[in-house]
This record gives C-alpha cells, structure tokens and sequence, in this order.
C-alpha cells in the first residue's frame, strides 16, 4: 500500500486502505455468514498484510463481528485501530431501529468494549443520528465516554455536511462513514467539508456493495486493462486520488479478494484517467 498514512483524529495514523466487517456476518448483517475459522483466517491475514484499520459495528451479527475481531486479532498488535458503531438495535434481519438515548449509546458503547476486550475503543461513531433525541444529548453521551477513557475519537455515520457542522459545535469529531464511491457521489459537498477539517471520511460501500468489481463501464474496464487491474482496483484507486481525506475500508470473505484491494494503493492513475473516471457519475 503505497499510498501516504493518513492520521485519524490527528493522532491515529492508519493506511488508507482498511478492512470492514459486514461481510463477515450473514445477509442483512445478521446471524453468521460463513465458518467461523474462515473468518478469523482472513482477519489475522488482514492484520499480517499491514491493515491496520478494521470498521465494524455492534450491530453487525448483532455483536458477532467484533466477537470474531476479538477471537481473531486478540492481544492486538500495537498501532491497529478499530472502528465500531452504536445507535441501532436490531431485533431481526430487516429491523432497524434507531436508539440515541444517552444510556442506550452508554450501554452499547460499554457492550462493545466486553466483546472486543478492550478499555477504549479507538474510533467509535454514531451509527445514526437518532431525529428524536436532541444531537447534544447524543453527542453530550459520547462526549462523556471519552472523558472516562473508554473512546479515544467520536465519529458519524450517515450526515450531511450541515449536520456534520452543527455536531461539530458540540463535540470533536474525527470521522464520517457516508456512501461515496465512483458511481455515487452525492456526499460531496460533505468530502469538502471533511478536507477543509481534516475530518477521516470512511466511504461506505465503495465497491457499490460488490457491483463495481465487474463494473461493466468502458471508461473504467479500459483503464483497468490498460494497468492489467481490476475494475475493483480501479475504483478504489479513484477513492485515493480523489481524496487524502478518504479511507475506504472494502467488506470480502476472500484472502485473495483482499489482497486484490490492497493492491489497489500501489495502483497510479494519470492525469488522463482521474479526468476520464471523473466524467462518470
């Protein structure tokens, strides 16, 4: 991975490619995906090809993801960094439901900490800004985690730019996770927002949840060809040049998937094609 490190809330240095749990669990991020030995294999082969930045949540599985993180990557090597959400309770497959309350975030947060065997979580965000409960209230709840020792950074997933702005009059935060990626590109006006702040965007998806490693466009399967990639790679190289601000942390069941990914950060594009791939919307 050649591209530059990037510093997650200014003291957290990670490369820029990372790894994400979803996939790890089954459909709907729910129940168990496949082996369990399978899944711990590709996490210690993660962590032994230099990832150093793992996202997860606790709802993933519910709680499967970060115990297999834990079987997996326990004791944690230093420097690794793991990212992990709270703010939803499932109650099945196709159930969401927001839950913002200060003791909730408390309660999931402290959840957390028992399944990955940790005393503070590196990155903890929001999984949602919960509508019926005030953001001070929810931020005031993480805020109060971190002064205890049990968070080191504060993030959020799924804002726009303005309630990015209005989070940060509340709290520090050091991360966003938004769906952004070659074929969406909606959160941009978010990505400036995050440049201009040196705020982490982890762009969800960004393989368009595993369309764009067939891509099916021209512009991007001639690039492709043209460096002997893949579209996958492609796509994920764009994210790099795109952005220093951007951490794209890819989801796979496969070793040769993710070293697939990795690859990518040694992937140079021309002036030419960033402008081509630009183009595409």
């Amino acid at each position: 991975m050649s591209f530059e490190m990037f510093f997650i809330g200014r003291d957290l240095p990670v490369h820029r490619i990372g790894l994400g749990t979803g996939r790890l669990v089954g459909k709907g991020y729910w129940g168990p995906g496949g082996e369990r030995a399978d899944a711990v294999r590709l996490l210690r082969h993660a962590v032994m090809r230099g990832v150093d930045l793992i996202d997860t949540s606790g709802d993933y599985g519910p709680g499967l993801a970060e115990e297999l993180i834990a079987e997996a990557l326990r004791p944690y090597p230093v420097g690794l960094v793991i990212a992990t959400k709270g703010g939803i309770v499932r109650t099945s497959a196709t159930e969401w439901h927001l839950d913002g309350r200060p003791e909730s975030l408390r309660e999931m947060c402290e959840a957390s900490l028992r399944r990955l065997g940790l005393e503070t979580i590196d990155l903890y965000q929001l999984h949602r800004i919960d509508p019926q409960v005030p953001l001070a209230e929810q931020l005031g709840a993480l805020t109060e985690l971190r002064n205890e020792g049990k968070i080191r950074h504060i993030g959020l997933d799924s804002v726009s730019a303005e309630q990015l702005r209005a989070a940060t009059e509340l709290a520090e935060i050091a991360s966003v996770q938004n769906r952004f990626h070659l074929l969406d590109r909606e959160a941009a006006s978010l990505l400036e927002l995050c440049e201009e702040r040196q705020v982490a965007f982890l762009p969800w998806a960004p393989l368009n949840d595993g369309a764009l490693t067939a891509s099916g466009q021209p512009v991007v399967d001639e690039i492709a060809a043209a460096h002997d990639a893949t579209p996958a790679q492609v796509a994920l190289s764009w994210l790099l040049h795109r952005s220093r601000v951007l951490l794209p942390a890819p989801g796979t069941t496969s070793a040769a998937h993710l070293d697939e990914n990795l690859a990518a950060g040694d992937l140079e594009l021309s002036p030419e094609e960033l402008s081509r791939l630009q183009e595409i919307a």
